[in-house]
């Protein structure tokens, strides 16, 4: 697939590069996204709508001041073009025992793309003497975000279709949702979020999603299995105490994003390749 091009990059430089290379001129087309204006997710304050630049300066204030921050920017080049983009983002402090540690990371796709984010995670470690209730972070979590898909697992999910929050019959209120959190998934309710043919589970791709390499090419095949347009996953591992949190996870996935994304990516890949390998033409020969 053509949009592997952006993975694999050869060290030129511009003197090597191809007239046409330099001076391709990349025009910006906005990707889908499975969140509608007034339903978008954050992770603060970090969305799918965010670009590389936006997200970073979101990332540099959260970490302001932490001088154990290590940062790794993440940079690639449009093809074989001499335009290159920011493609992840990754801040992390580290966890000590008397310090919570944080990882903030982002993944964006091309500049043909516009440089938006598909894919969004935090995760904090909470220092022993450091961690909140459950009941708190649950409140916190459904004040900011709404009432989830489905609670279990450790988890509470938040499945998006068409705009909205999926629904599955389950009307979690936060003491609801703190009682099934520790609880196996109920399984008459998350087979309503598969498809026609058992297949598809936002749940399932989430979790697989969550263990792959976080590029557009990595994640495709996933996203377009998924049943659905776009997931928020957060985790509450618990602490010391069943009834306190060690660690939070927040996951955030456009998969309608991801899936248009790479095929105006793909798209502009192609373009680009013919404008610096233009096809030879000859001359109509006499009749």
């Amino acid at each position: 697939m053509l949009c592997r091009a952006l993975v694999v990059i050869l060290a030129m430089s511009p003197a090597a590069l191809p007239e046409a290379s330099l001076a391709y001129d990349i025009k910006p087309k906005t990707p889908e996204s499975a969140f509608a204006a007034k339903l978008r997710p954050d992770i603060l304050g970090i969305s799918t709508d965010s670009t590389a630049d936006s997200a970073r300066a979101s990332f540099e204030s959260a970490f302001k001041g932490r001088l154990d921050t290590k940062t790794d920017i993440q940079q690639q080049k449009f093809g074989g073009s001499a335009t290159s983009f920011v493609a992840a983002l990754i801040f992390s402090f580290p966890a000590g025992p008397k310090q919570t540690g944080e990882v903030l990371s982002s993944s964006f796709s091309s500049p043909a793309s516009a440089n938006r984010a598909y894919f969004i995670a935090r995760n904090l470690t909470f220092a022993q003497d450091q961690q909140p209730s459950k009941a708190d972070m649950i409140k916190q979590v459904m004040d900011k975000y709404g009432a989830p898909t489905i609670v279990g697992d450790q988890h509470l999910y938040y499945i998006y279709r068409a705009g909205s929050i999926v629904s599955v019959g389950a009307k979690y209120k936060e003491a609801t949702a703190l009682d099934a959190i520790d609880r196996p998934l109920d399984p008459r309710t998350a087979i309503k979020l598969n498809d026609g043919n058992g297949r598809g589970s936002c749940v399932a791709v989430v979790k697989r999603s969550q263990a792959k390499e976080k590029s557009l090419s990595a994640m495709l095949d996933e996203a377009k299995a998924a049943n659905c347009d776009g997931a928020l996953s957060v985790q509450l591992t618990p602490g010391t105490t069943p009834g306190q949190v060690g660690n939070a996870q927040f996951t955030l996935l456009d998969f309608k994003r991801l899936i248009s994304a790479a095929a105006i990516d793909d798209n502009a890949l192609v373009a680009e390749k013919n404008e610096r390998n233009p096809t030879p033409q000859g001359n109509a020969p006499k009749l």
